[in-house]
């Protein structure tokens, strides 16, 4: 865009000096001379945009607009007679009419020069007032109908204008004296000045003042009201500059490391403002911007709006200031109230569930329900879910499928370790490397404030002299109070009430109970065959031949092959072993193909075995009933259900109870009411009562490098010893789980859906539970176990009566008094 600009007076004085003809400082002669010429009817008028002209007064400018160089340069060659006005707003381009002032003045061109840069610079002597009529034309430069605009004469000899013009040029010597930057000759000019007029016509153009204040002195046309004005102008300029100069020797005196350090930051602002780099003042502007397009709530943006004057006033150099322009940052990058908006349709959502994770029924129509009510709601706070299982069944996967299913971001974070209170909450922004706590970051790092949130490990949270992360996790979790979630770093409420939590966990036992209280808990629990079956054939495989960079029609697994798989090279409830195993197929062919060697694409099971070599575990791991005192149990462990095996044998003695087979507190007491009943019921059984004091008894877990501990054994420990004490076999193929009282009663244990898959893997058929666990059975697929027996029973009766046989064991001991008729005994 074309401009007129005045040029600075140093930088064009060594041009003036050239000319001989210019002389810039006016006699009273001159004045009178110049005041009293005649001035044209029409007059070409030349828009000024920040600068005032006055009469007597020499100024060059810089002359840019088309129209303004085409009057030049016609004035120029004719009478180099001009009307220079100054425009109302120095910003429009070409300015009508109405738009400049109404009194200019009348200028002669002096010199019309070419500047090296290919800039038409014209030096112009201002000559008297004129006032703006009418316009006469306006292409191709403006023509227009002027007047003389005369001043009334002031009385020069009076000692009260005397003192005014003395006074005007004290105070301008002052003012050039205090300004390093104005040069000494200008002090000598206004000293030689003889004429009043022309001296406060000189000082008002040279003086740094607004375009209006100017523009006003020229129109004065009381020559000493104009002076007066002049006057109070040059006061509040001296006191201005007196002050400035008093702080500028405050500060050169306070000087101190941390200014020091400041002016050179300056200087440094100004190099990469050259090299196109970011400065602390463009930092300022680009958060000021953004926070001006930011959604978040009205308290969050004057917290932020003072935090962001707080970092104007810090030092670039000081350590704080890097500090808060991370916070402010971390302000703006939140999603305070940015939600995705969900998905609704319910069918689309259950299509999802059942493409990602087969089974899991229970969970997926937990999902549904929440989706419904959400629907229909259109607002709910969102509940917190805590997925309970054994590793490998797909409880962090099902995060991700829930929040594709409701068309949200997903974000997680591992709780596995976290021992530190700060993890949760953040620090405090005062510490040395504080960070938000892993919540506002994870929903930072996702983008809304709706994701679905995937707490991960929440039972292996640690405690220790850092805090406790649990009791942190209580606020986050609780559906009443995370609408307003502190932060430490953050400073400021954050609402989680739509973020929808879902916990995994491995077991409830170590969770805090207060924690536990606030999440709706759901069992995950392990696979059938069938259901592996079918994860191996339509997720498991497909996976690793796509990982592994082969097509479908490299390689199929057919459900005997899968099968033989999970029962010989696998033994857990989820299938992540399963997915290992399945990649080491997998893997065999892909180093066929590559070598060139015949195989089959459909891998039989015999291939399977030759693949990954001989089976790992045995498919029926369940022993013969043929041994006394030998039960089967099942158990629940951190990988899913397992069976185990109690094992007791009798020696001579003092009846003696020894316990082995690393057993755990809980586990000795069931062996040790187990051995208190059966003493205290010996005849309901046919048990001498003496035989107790005259053989000592051992009780054994296999597997003794195994920490053991529960409950849940009490009524197989208690049928072993029965079995041992009468010598009678144990029914073929039967399994126990049960806590057992003093009095004989059965008590339900937990963890039944994975006792009975580990069961039926180890071919079991018949299984004895408590009553009360009937519920727990109702809830497993009737296809599941279509071909197993379950027995229920309330007291430890029961359980001998269905578990042992009338027939002993065929290579029982002689024992005395074992298993005799009390009558028959001497």
């Amino acid at each position: 865009m074309s401009k007129d600009n005045t040029f600075d007076f140093n930088n064009v004085l060594p041009i003036i000096n050239e000319e001989t003809e210019f002389f810039p400082l006016l006699s009273q002669e001159d004045e009178d001379e110049m005041s009293n010429a005649d001035i044209p009817e029409i007059l070409p008028i030349l828009p000024l945009r920040n600068t005032v002209l006055f009469p007597g007064v020499v100024i060059p400018i810089t002359v840019g607009r088309d129209k303004s160089i085409k009057l030049i340069k016609e004035a120029y060659k004719g009478d180099r007679t001009i009307g220079v006005v100054s425009q109302k707003d120095m910003t429009i381009e070409d300015p009508l009419f109405e738009e400049l002032n109404s009194v200019g003045t009348v200028a002669n061109i002096i010199k019309l020069l070419q500047m090296p840069d290919g800039n038409t610079t014209v030096i112009i002597q201002g000559k008297q007032r004129f006032k703006l009529n009418a316009v006469v034309q306006t292409d191709p430069y403006m023509l227009a109908q002027v007047e003389r605009y005369d001043e009334e004469k002031p009385k020069t000899s009076s000692k009260e204008f005397k003192a005014l013009i003395s006074s005007i040029k004290e105070l301008a010597q002052q003012i050039i004296q205090l300004s390093p930057n104005l040069p000494s000759e200008a002090g000598i000019a206004i000293k030689n000045i003889d004429s009043p007029t022309f001296l406060v016509n000189f000082i008002s153009s040279n003086l740094s003042l607004e375009l209006t204040s100017k523009q006003e002195l020229l129109e004065k046309v009381d020559f000493v009201k104009r002076a007066k004005l002049l006057l109070e102008h040059l006061t509040t300029e001296i006191q201005m500059l007196e002050l400035k100069n008093q702080i500028q020797n405050k500060v050169r005196v306070d000087l101190d490391k941390q200014q020091r350090d400041y002016f050179l930051h300056q200087q440094l602002k100004t190099i990469q403002e050259e090299l196109g780099g970011n400065t602390p003042d463009l930092e300022i502007d680009s958060l000021r911007t953004r926070s001006k397009t930011k959604k978040w709530p009205k308290d969050v943006g004057n917290h932020f709006d003072k935090e962001l004057e707080k970092l104007a006033r810090i030092n670039p150099a000081a350590a704080d200031y890097s500090v808060q322009l991370n916070y402010l940052e971390l302000l703006l990058d939140l999603p305070w109230q940015s939600y995705t908006k969900d998905n609704f349709d319910l069918a689309r959502a259950e299509k999802t569930l059942d493409k990602d994770h087969y089974g899991l029924e229970k969970v997926k129509q937990r999902i549904v329900e929440y989706l419904a009510v959400l629907k229909l709601k259109n607002d709910m706070k969102a509940p917190i879910l805590c997925l309970v299982g054994p590793p490998g069944v797909g409880k962090t996967s099902l995060g991700k499928s829930i929040a594709k299913a409701l068309g949200r971001k997903y974000t997680r974070m591992a709780l596995g370790g976290v021992r530190d209170e700060a993890e949760i909450r953040g620090h405090r922004k005062t510490y040395i490397g504080a960070m938000p706590g892993r919540i506002i970051q994870s929903l930072k790092k996702a983008g809304s404030s709706n994701p679905v949130f995937v707490l991960d490990e929440i039972d292996k949270i640690g405690s220790d002299f850092k805090g406790d992360p649990s009791s942190a996790l209580l606020e986050v979790l609780d559906p009443e109070q995370n609408t307003n979630f502190y932060d430490h770093y953050v400073e400021m409420e954050y609402d989680l009430s739509k973020v929808m939590f879902i916990a995994t966990a491995n077991s409830l036992s170590s969770i805090q109970p207060a924690l536990l209280d606030r999440m709706e808990i759901i069992e995950v629990n392990g696979y059938t065959i069938e259901e592996k079956v079918e994860i191996g054939k339509k997720h498991l495989l497909p996976k690793q031949r796509e990982m592994h960079g082969l097509k479908t029609k490299d390689i199929s697994l057919n459900a005997k092959s899968i099968e033989k798989i999970i029962d010989e090279y696998t033994r857990e409830s989820g299938v992540r072993g399963l997915e290992k195993k399945i990649g080491s197929v997998v893997r065999g062919i892909a180093t066929k193909i590559v070598m060139e060697k015949p195989y089959q694409a459909n891998i039989s099971a015999t291939q399977v075995e030759e693949i990954l070599g001989a089976p790992i575990f045995d498919k029926d791991l369940y022993e013969d009933n043929n041994t006394a005192g030998v039960v089967t149990g099942l158990a629940w462990t951190a990988v899913g259900g397992d069976i185990l095996y109690i094992e007791s044998s009798l020696s001579r003695g003092k009846g003696k109870l020894s316990l082995t087979g690393n057993l755990g507190d809980v586990m000795k007491e069931s062996a040790a009411i187990a051995m208190a009943y059966l003493r205290s019921h010996a005849e309901d059984f046919g048990i001498d009562y003496r035989i107790f004091d005259e053989w000592d008894v051992n009780v054994h877990v296999p597997a003794g490098a195994t920490p053991k501990d529960g409950p849940s054994a009490g009524i197989t420990m208690l049928t072993a010893l029965t079995s041992l004490f009468t010598q009678r076999k144990i029914r073929a193929n039967l399994a126990m789980t049960g806590e057992i009282t003093l009095r004989g009663k059965v008590l339900p244990v937990g963890g039944i859906k994975e006792k009975i898959l580990a069961a039926k893997r180890s071919n079991i058929d018949t299984i004895i539970l408590c009553k009360s666990n009937e519920k727990d059975i109702l809830e497993i697929k009737e296809d599941y176990i279509k071909d197993m027996t379950f027995h229920y029973v309330k007291e430890m009766r029961e359980v001998i009566q269905i578990a042992l046989l009338d027939e002993k064991v065929k290579h029982a001991k002689d024992l005395t008094y074992v298993g005799q008729d009390h009558s028959k005994k001497s």
